[in-house]
């Protein structure tokens, strides 16, 4: 379960983000709406202990992250939290097999290569492993970073505008691959995006 309290981020003085509270039980699937600059890529950063906030706290799972210093929050991120930038950020000079390596060395966890093949292979890319990033059209890169993001078995499952600049059929398959993977490590899952046609997919919402 995560539990916001109080949360405020604020820019050079500026909040750029407030929220009073929200809870999400474990599995649940959200999305965070808003539009462009109402704090739903800072939400996530602070969701994924990526940024510390200026005020409040974030539990998850009766931990609160905030509190940890540097190095035991990115041990705790490494281990518990999948996130999908809205830049995908593939190695370029690695196979989409070797991204998915570093993101097991990166987290240190035992480097194993079954965990690494049924990942691609639950996206539908295992047969694009020993391809580089400019060997795969947009959608199969997009497939390796959701890869990539649940490859340790994540907890909680995050995703920044995952259909920005998609068609409608790209988009769907898009928010089917993260909610199919979710379900498959029994992950919270937490959208942020403006988009209104991923709106029906999901029944909780937290508005910015």
């Amino acid at each position: 379960m995560i539990a916001v309290r109080n949360l405020v981020h604020q820019y050079e003085g500026t909040r750029a983000l407030s929220v009073a509270q929200w809870e999400a039980a474990t599995g649940s699937r959200w999305l965070v709406l808003g539009p462009s600059g109402s704090g739903k890529t800072t939400f996530l950063h602070i969701l994924a202990g990526l940024v510390r906030p200026t005020a409040g706290e974030v539990v998850v799972e009766r931990k609160e992250i905030h509190s940890l210093s540097n190095a035991e929050r990115d041990r705790w991120r490494g281990a518990n939290v999948g996130i999908v930038l809205q830049a995908l950020h593939l190695v370029p000079h690695l196979s989409a097999r070797d991204n998915l390596r570093l993101a097991q060395y990166l987290a240190r966890v035992p480097q194993q290569d079954a965990a690494v093949t049924s990942a691609l292979a639950a996206l539908g890319v295992g047969d694009k492993a020993a391809r580089r990033p400019h060997q795969l059209s947009q959608g199969e890169q997009q497939r390796v970073a959701i890869a990539r993001a649940v490859v340790n078995g994540p907890k909680l499952l995050l995703a920044d505008e995952p259909t920005a600049n998609l068609d409608d059929a790209a988009a769907a398959r898009a928010v089917d691959l993260l909610i199919t993977a979710a379900d498959r490590r029994g992950a919270t899952l937490v959208i942020a995006t403006h988009d209104s046609r991923v709106k029906q997919h999901f029944s909780n919402t937290l508005q910015l």
